[in-house]
């Protein structure tokens, strides 16, 4: 934020008003006080003025009406001009006396005494004769160009008639060099007042800005995101609350931010930490908000812009015109599979203010893959074993149908018909059992009946029981430690299905005159275990389907496994059970040279049933 300066701070703006109402409160007094003064000077000067016209007027209103006789030494015009000289006229520049018939017969003028007994034109005088009133007036001199205060005031006898006119003009310079001097001095007091009141400004607008200017600071402070400072409270006025206010409100600012730091960090987290894939959008569709997760889900590894929009990143402008057409659909299932199955459902939300208007959309990104491909599964398991099932009972409706239509009487035939049926009951025996089995360890209802085995021992006995049965045409070799006891903790009939399974298997698959391996090694490890390996010289899997032999159906070759009696779900029970022994199970195989079946059993220590 840009400093403020001098001139444009609230300090200057204090001052300056501060000073304009003390001016104007100034000249306003200024005015009325010289005003006032001006008008009691005035009429103090005209009352001057007034009381030596009204002696003069007196003793002139004597010598008027005076009766004269025709001899007598002294005339008018030397009794009214001894009375104008007797008079104290200092502050009169002009005075005339005029009888009625407008000739001057006084003037204290010396110097022009030519105007006694020239009658006058002035206009004031004349109005005083013919109305027998007392005129002034103040008006410029026009020589002098300064201001005098004219004045005609009647002479009248004893029946009030107007026998004469005083007429006199007296200057006002002297009144009007006080107002000035009295001007100046109120403008020297006023310019002190001022300049006291400017200093005086100065140090009140400190005084109420300095908590602005720290609140102004330390809202600078904030805005950067520091809220450890406070405000200097300095009183306990208006100001002061402010800034107790602002400290208040820091506090809770600071709390408030925290608050929705926390918040978004748990969003954040939750976002990130998130399998599912969420992208916030705006009523338009354009992307604000997403996670890594939808990044990863679709498959785009930068961000996208933000001007890209939520049917553009998810490819679905083929499919929806514009994001209304979202709300007409909950979700929409995105197929980005290439070379295996890839699904993923798009769950899409409105978002809506307390007004209930959009703001925007919530898109939640899920990976349906493993749903749909359970779903197939179980249709495929359903097919698998309603196939399974149909064959066999196709054969013995078949039998029983040509017992029933008489091959029963046949001595030769009947046998073979009971013991084909016999068979293939047996297989569907078989096949319900292995169902249950699996059914009961999805639903984790069997137990194993564990105890302390002489593994190596134990192996070499299963062996010998198969050596005992082989055809003479293939072969079992062994790998076997002789040294050393290794002990494990299994369920020895559980453990017997498993090598039967994978030994059956290892000899269906195996060429006539071809060898079963079987060897057993400890691998020392953080965990101590032993790995069992069944290895044959049969068929061998394509690479691609290895990881498929442990499906449920699964077989390799189905047509030989079908006519070998192989139901698919041997090795499936097979890893379900050594995985249900703390094992792994795995398959090695290069087609047309075999396969190796290996499977771990961890050891035990010394204590029985303490597994390494």
């Amino acid at each position: 934020m840009n400093k403020v300066g001098f001139f444009r701070s609230i300090q200057w703006k204090f001052i300056i008003i501060y000073i304009l109402l003390l001016l104007v409160a100034v000249q306003i007094i200024g005015s009325y006080f010289v005003r006032e003064i001006e008008a009691e000077l005035i009429d103090t000067f005209k009352g001057s003025i007034n009381d030596r016209v009204e002696l003069l007027s007196y003793n002139l209103e004597e010598v008027f009406m005076k009766d004269r006789a025709e001899d007598e030494e002294i005339s008018l015009e030397q009794e009214v001009q001894n009375v104008v000289r007797d008079i104290d006229m200092d502050a009169l520049t002009t005075l005339q006396v005029v009888n009625n018939q407008s000739r001057v017969i006084g003037t204290n003028d010396y110097l022009n005494q030519d105007i006694l007994g020239k009658k006058t034109t002035e206009d004031i005088v004349q109005k005083a004769l013919l109305f027998g009133s007392p005129l002034n007036n103040t008006m410029i001199d026009p020589e002098t160009d300064t201001r005098i205060y004219v004045k005609a005031d009647p002479i009248v006898d004893e029946e009030n008639d107007v026998v004469g006119v005083i007429y006199l003009e007296a200057p006002l310079t002297n009144v009007y060099s006080q107002l000035q001097k009295i001007n100046q001095i109120f403008l020297r007091g006023s310019i002190l007042a001022i300049t006291v009141a400017a200093i005086l400004g100065v140090l009140v607008a400190r005084a109420i800005t300095k908590p602005i200017i720290e609140m102004r600071r330390q809202a600078q402070t904030m805005a950067r995101g520091d809220f450890s400072q406070k405000v200097k409270i300095y009183g306990t006025d208006e100001i002061s609350q402010l800034a107790e206010t602002f400290n208040d409100l820091n506090d809770r600012l600071k709390m408030s931010i925290a608050t929705t730091e926390k918040e978004q960090q748990k969003l954040s987290s939750v976002l990130s930490n998130m399998t599912e894939g969420v992208i916030a959008t705006d009523q338009i569709g354009n992307i604000t908000v997403m996670n890594e997760a939808a990044n990863t889900l679709i498959g785009k590894k930068n961000n996208p812009a933000q001007s890209e929009t939520l049917l553009e990143f998810l490819d679905l402008e083929d499919r929806v015109s514009d994001m209304k057409g979202l709300e007409e659909r909950s979700s929409v299932i995105i197929d980005l599979s290439t070379d295996d199955i890839f699904l993923v459902r798009a769950n899409f939300s409105k978002i809506v203010d307390e007004r209930g208007r959009l703001t925007g959309y919530i898109t939640v990104l899920s990976d349906v893959t493993d749903e749909e491909r359970m779903e197939q599964e179980r249709r495929e398991f359903v097919s698998n074993v309603s196939h399974e099932l149909r064959t066999p009972l196709t054969t013995m409706r078949s039998y029983l149908e040509a017992l029933s239509d008489g091959a029963w009487q046949d001595e030769e035939i009947a046998p073979k018909f009971i013991a084909v049926t016999q068979d293939e009951t047996e297989r569907m025996i078989r096949l319900v059992n292995e169902l249950l089995e699996l059914s009961r360890m999805d639903s984790k209802e069997y137990t194993l009946e564990r105890r302390r085995i002489n593994f190596v021992e134990y192996f070499g006995e299963v062996i010998d029981r198969f050596e005992m049965n082989l055809d003479e045409s293939y072969r079992i070799t062994r790998d076997l430690p002789s040294k050393g006891t290794y002990d494990v903790w299994l369920d020895k009939d559980k453990m017997t299905q498993v090598i039967d399974n994978i030994i059956s298997n290892a000899i269906k698959y195996s060429p006539e005159g071809g060898t079963i391996s079987c060897s057993v090694r400890k691998v020392e490890s953080k965990n101590r275990h032993l790995l069992i390996s069944i290895k044959d010289e049969g068929i061998g899997i394509p690479f691609d389907k290895k990881d498929k032999i442990f499906e449920r159906f699964y077989r390799a070759d189905r047509a030989r496994t079908r006519k070998l009696g192989g139901s698919g779900l041997g090795l499936a029970i097979t890893k379900e059970l050594v995985e249900a022994h703390s094992g792994e199970i795995w398959v090695n195989s290069q087609q047309g040279k075999g396969t190796s079946i290996s499977f771990t059993l961890p050891l035990l220590s010394g204590e029985r049933g303490d597994s390494l």
